[in-house]
């Protein structure tokens, strides 16, 4: 069996409910891998194309024994069972969970590479990952990514905070404080 990996996963939603897409997609992974944490979810302008609603974004941190291969299937089944619809690269969306990081390693193929790409330069992904994880660090370089927050202007916006009450997951969670 493959050695369970610390993995960091961006998600995003800027289509229909998208808190409820958010909410979805984590209980989705704690129920399919268990999480860790989950940052705030923050309200962001959109990137790359500009004329869409603003996104919802948070970081979960979780571990796998999954290959990142077999993870990004699973990942991929996670948005299509949500209702992730395909549009254009982007462009908006139900719903979309994205491997920041995998472990200490990195990859670069055709359709996965990781570090996230880009993601040096995104308030929505560095924000949020260094809330969960404030000593995390560029596996490639060893800066860590808390480094780069001084010389970034943030224009995020605190949307609301998501409560995992461990060891259950947010479905079977008691309706009642212990």
């Amino acid at each position: 069996m493959r050695e369970r990996r610390r993995v960091f996963l961006g998600l995003g939603s800027n289509v229909g409910n998208r808190i409820a897409f958010i909410l979805r997609a984590v209980e989705e992974l704690a129920e399919r891998f268990g999480v860790l944490d989950v940052s705030t979810v923050y309200e962001s302008d959109p990137w790359g194309v500009e004329e869409q609603p603003p996104f919802l974004n948070c970081v979960v941190k979780m571990e796998t024994s999954l290959s990142p291969r077999d993870l990004l299937r699973e990942l991929q089944n996670i948005e299509r069972k949500i209702g992730r619809r395909h549009r254009f690269r982007w462009g908006p969306r139900e719903i979309d969970i994205d491997i920041l990081l995998y472990g200490g390693e990195t990859i670069r193929e055709k359709d996965l590479e990781i570090p996230h790409p880009r993601m040096g330069e995104r308030d929505f992904v560095l924000i949020p990952l260094v809330e969960v994880e404030p000593e995390v660090r560029d596996p490639r370089s060893g800066v860590p990514y808390r480094s780069l927050l001084g010389s970034m202007t943030s224009s995020l916006r605190p949307f609301c905070c998501v409560i995992l009450r461990f060891p259950w997951s947010l479905r079977s969670a008691p309706s009642s404080p212990d």
